[in-house]
């Protein structure tokens, strides 16, 4: 009797247990079914969902007036779902003689099991058409697009291109990747267990959302005027390279940056030389692209010779080491220390005050207003005109200044580094600081970029940038602009001058390293007008053969510039007689 019992208890035990269990899987049936269906679901779809990426147009980059810099091109991927293709006999052949490629190459592709293959990329539009009217099955079609650069070689090294992801790698590019790029978009189509996509059942899209327009500071027409100007003097002169830079010193913007040779940016992977990379090591082609694709105007570093005596001469004048009518004597030479330290020219210029000894371009004079100034006091004005830290230009790669260390700068390094050598800048530093001097004393920051559009033409967002004021008086500012005006009127800037325009400059001409290899850069830096600068440029000739005096080849390309650029901006001639008499006065006429 105890056993039944027991048995009986045992059993009821065993059924509760089970009956508890079966409730609980039904329970938790019933939540998954019922309450947590929606999660289930999308689980499900997904397992049975593949997603193709819809590419983002990227955005466009317009100049000044809005011209298109660079574009999109409607490009074609096509791809093979091995699962679909039903003949890949056809599918490869067709594939192979539309695409132009190897038919070992496209088998292997069409005959890899994978969910999705890609045959090739950036197949032109008409090509892929022609693919997609073929009906192949298993064979996608699938719009994306491939960057455009209109211009080809115009403005290669500041615009940059981008690789075959269409991410920027070099220049504007890279820079404003973030506003450029926009973002991708999906294609979701549902397959059966076998991945083979259903007929009759709705594709979900995501769609991509367009990049946004970047306005850029450069002018098409002056930066074309000016590339042209510089491939014709680099021909004329046989150099090596040819940099020239248009910049408003008002306010930072860039107008145009030419270095020739350019690049094509529709072919930046084929070199703009006479090898054409075949027979090179990788390393080798590669070292060579990189140098192709370097922006010497602020990714390299020069001796600027004399043009670097606008700095000396606005640091003298505002710590009042120097005046106009200080009296100077040049007998082609100054002793410094130990050092005989020679003078442009030879035969010395005589008896001079210091406007004419900027006009002359003469060292001595420059070398005493240095040694006026000692090496901390010029030290001071080297960091207060911003010029030992980068000018902050929306380009990648800036170089720093590379000068000697203040407790190394004994005054033979003073007087050489008072007209502009041992020691190297990069030209965007030397524009922005001199347009910083001549500005009324604000330091700038040189830039392209103007504002960030979105596609459909809503604007986004102005650019903004730093600017430090006072770094020098207004009155030494117009000093400068007055000295550096004569230079073109009446001294060695001759060459730049323009009737009826009052045009600021100073010509340089100095010698690389080594000093015995008889190689020398030849430069001019302009503005105008000269008593309220709109337009600064600067010309750098390297390694001219013949003649190479700054004033002599480099001013001139300024002064054509000057010639069209003036007017096509809408700045009228302003030379008056009163500012004759101003000249007059400056260089010590009146006193005879």
């Amino acid at each position: 009797m105890k056993n039944k019992t027991y048995n009986k208890k045992k059993i009821f035990v065993v059924f509760i247990c089970a009956a508890a269990i079966i409730l609980a899987l039904v329970g938790r049936l019933v939540y998954l079914m019922v309450f947590d269906a929606q999660y289930y679901q999308k689980k499900a779809e997904a397992l049975h969902e593949r997603e193709r990426e819809i590419k983002a147009a990227r955005g466009e980059i317009v100049d000044a007036g809005g011209t298109v810099l660079a574009t999109n091109k409607t490009v074609c991927t096509i791809s093979v779902i091995h699962s679909q293709v039903k003949d890949p006999e056809t599918v490869i052949r067709e594939l192979s003689a539309a695409l132009e490629m190897d038919e070992a190459t496209v088998r292997a592709r069409v005959e890899k099991v994978s969910s999705m293959e890609r045959i090739k990329a950036n197949v032109d539009k008409a090509t892929g058409d022609k693919i997609r009217n073929l009906e192949l099955e298993g064979v996608k079609v699938d719009e994306d697009f491939k960057r455009y650069y209109p211009y080809n070689e115009l403005a290669s090294k500041v615009l940059g291109f981008t690789g075959g992801d269409n991410q920027g790698i070099i220049g504007l590019e890279v820079k404003y990747e973030e506003y450029l790029k926009g973002i991708n978009g999906t294609i979701l189509t549902t397959t059966d267990a076998r991945g083979v996509e259903l007929d009759g059942v709705a594709e979900d899209r995501v769609e991509p959302v367009a990049g946004n327009t970047l306005q850029v500071s450069l002018d098409y027409n002056i930066q074309m005027y000016a590339q042209q100007m510089a491939e014709k003097v680099m021909e004329e002169k046989q150099a090596d390279k040819v940099a020239i830079l248009l910049m408003n010193p008002q306010n930072g913007e860039i107008l145009a940056m030419v270095n020739v040779p350019e690049f094509n940016l529709n072919e930046p992977f084929t070199l703009n030389t006479e090898e054409n990379g075949e027979s090179m090591t990788d390393e080798k082609k590669q070292d060579a692209l990189n140098q192709m694709w370097r922006n010497p105007c602020l990714n390299d570093t020069y001796e600027p010779g004399s043009t670097f005596k606008i700095i000396t001469m606005a640091a003298g004048l505002q710590e009042g080491v120097v005046s106009l009518n200080d009296r100077f004597y040049c007998p082609g030479y100054k002793l410094v220390d130990d050092r005989r330290i020679h003078c442009a020219n030879r035969r010395g210029h005589g008896s001079q005050n210091f406007v004419e000894g900027a006009q002359n371009s003469c060292n001595p004079v420059f070398i005493e207003v240095g040694l006026r100034l000692g090496v901390e006091n010029y030290y001071k004005y080297f960091r207060r005109f911003g010029l030992m830290k980068q000018t902050g230009i929306d380009l990648p790669g800036e170089a720093g200044t590379i000068m000697h260390k203040m407790e190394n700068m004994g005054n033979v390094e003073l007087a050489t580094v008072s007209f502009g050598q041992s020691f190297q800048i990069t030209p965007v530093q030397l524009a922005t600081t001199v347009s910083s001097l001549i500005n009324g004393g604000n330091r700038i920051t040189p830039h392209f970029g103007v504002a960030v559009q979105s596609a459909d033409g809503t604007q986004v967002k102005e650019l903004e940038y730093p600017v430090e004021t006072g770094i020098v008086s207004s009155e030494t500012s117009e000093t400068v602009r007055k000295i550096l005006e004569t230079v073109v009127s009446e001294g060695s800037g001759k060459n730049a001058a323009i009737e009826g325009y009052s045009i600021g400059g100073k010509t340089a001409t100095s010698q690389t390293l080594p000093r015995s290899a008889n190689r020398y850069i030849s430069s001019f830096l302009g503005f105008a007008p000269a008593e309220e600068p709109k337009v600064l440029a600067l010309c750098i000739i390297h390694d001219p053969q013949g003649i190479y005096y700054g004033g002599t080849i480099a001013a001139p390309v300024v002064r054509s510039i000057f010639d069209n650029v003036l007017p096509y901006l809408g700045i009228e001639k302003t030379k008056s007689e009163k500012s004759e008499e101003d000249e007059r006065s400056l260089s010590g006429q009146e006193e005879q």
